[in-house]
């Protein structure tokens, strides 16, 4: 008798490894000197260097984002993901020549570009790669083989730089991000086609309701998640320091594990299922945190939310691919990816803007009650 295991196509091929490798090496070149660089502009006597090297690092990444997919439409999927990495790793060992604010913001916007290409191009990569019937569980995999190497080199980075000093951190993202070059070309070949942008690019993803409600409600929950990761730390500043720390990492270890779980669910019971009760962790998570006097309601909000994210996150990328045909996952990647970094970004926008006027505890209630608007466009989404 065939079992259903049997009948599974084989989810992890060698091309699928090698990704893995370019994975890796993307991450540890965007996380490791993340919170390194700004450190290292303020340490110049620039604390306004430090906060510019973010926000051109961002603001770069999202403008690299929408126009990728041109980039791949002409060059093809490896030659993206290698251009990518080149500039996302080498301007790095530039900062180890030169504290110069102006450079700093310079490397800054390069590595922007150069993160923005890898993750697009990688993505439409990986998306090719992963058997259809499958895909919620394969890219669940492929962001527990990013999101531990992101988790750990965050902190690494700081670590590394206080005990060694910044030009090792510097040195070895670059090392490390070249590195990954190694796996391109074993990566399957593709012909790029102008058709294939033309056709189903990010101007015509942006105006496809199918792609721009999932995106939307990501957007909306990564918000969320962009105002826990910047306020949480100040708002529990008169607690002891490991209530912060320890909300960070469960709120991104539960995401992880999430992401797992609704990869495996989804395929079977389809993705769409998952944006509901998503949505709905995802408000009860920031609500909890919202009582940030309270220990056990922070750390346990931490874990609720990134539940809710980390399903979203699966979900909402497996229902784009699914709506779009063959040739048009870089888009896909692009959208996804600028919803994800422009949510963050404009949760933590806001949140600074209303923080002054009604505290931290408020901002968060008020995050959470944002993120109630989203089921409305699920169940638009679910409309037949």
């Amino acid at each position: 008798m065939t079992t259903d295991l049997q009948l599974k196509p084989r989810l992890v091929s060698r091309a699928l490894l090698l990704r893995f490798v370019s994975i890796v090496g993307s991450s540890i070149g965007f996380y490791l000197p993340l919170s390194v660089v700004p450190l290292f502009a303020k340490q110049t006597g620039s604390d306004s260097g430090a906060g510019l090297a973010t926000v051109a690092l961002l603001l770069a990444t999202v403008a690299a984002e929408l126009v990728t997919p041109r980039l791949i439409a002409r060059v093809g999927y490896r030659w993206a993901l290698a251009v990518g990495l080149v500039l996302l790793g080498a301007p790095t060992a530039v900062l180890a020549f030169s504290s110069d604010v102006r450079v700093i913001v310079a490397v800054s916007v390069v590595r922007g570009i150069g993160f923005a290409i890898a993750i697009v191009a990688g993505g439409a990569v990986t998306a090719l790669l992963i058997p259809a019937d499958r895909r919620g569980e394969g890219l669940a995999l492929v962001g527990i083989v990013g999101g531990i190497p992101s988790l750990l080199a965050l902190p690494a980075g700081v670590w590394a730089a206080a005990h060694w000093g910044f030009t090792p951190v510097f040195v070895a993202t670059t090392v490390a991000t070249l590195l990954a070059l190694l796996s391109v070309p074993g990566l399957p070949r593709h012909a790029a086609t102008r058709r294939e942008d033309g056709g189903h690019g990010v101007v015509a993803g942006l105006r496809n309701a199918v792609l721009t409600r999932p995106a939307t409600v990501f957007a909306v929950a990564a918000a969320a998640v962009g105002v826990v990761v910047t306020f949480l730390p100040l708002a529990t500043s008169d607690q002891p320091a490991w209530i912060a720390a320890g909300a960070l990492l469960a709120q991104q270890a539960a995401a992880t594990v999430a992401r797992w779980f609704a990869g495996r669910v989804g395929d079977r019971h389809g993705p769409g299922r998952l944006l509901v009760p998503g949505v709905v962790l995802s408000a009860i998570g920031m609500a909890a945190i919202a009582y940030t006097a309270t220990p056990a309601a922070v750390l346990g909000g931490a874990v609720v939310l990134g539940a809710g994210f980390g399903a979203l996150q699966n979900a909402t990328l497996v229902l784009m691919y699914a709506r779009v045909p063959a040739g048009g996952e870089s888009a896909v990647s692009a959208i996804w990816n600028a919803a994800y970094d422009l949510g963050m970004a404009a949760g933590a926008l806001g949140a600074g803007l209303l923080i002054g006027s009604v505290g931290y505890a408020a901002t968060f209630a008020v995050a959470a009650v944002v993120l109630l608007p989203a089921l409305a466009v699920v169940r638009r989404d679910c409309r037949p």
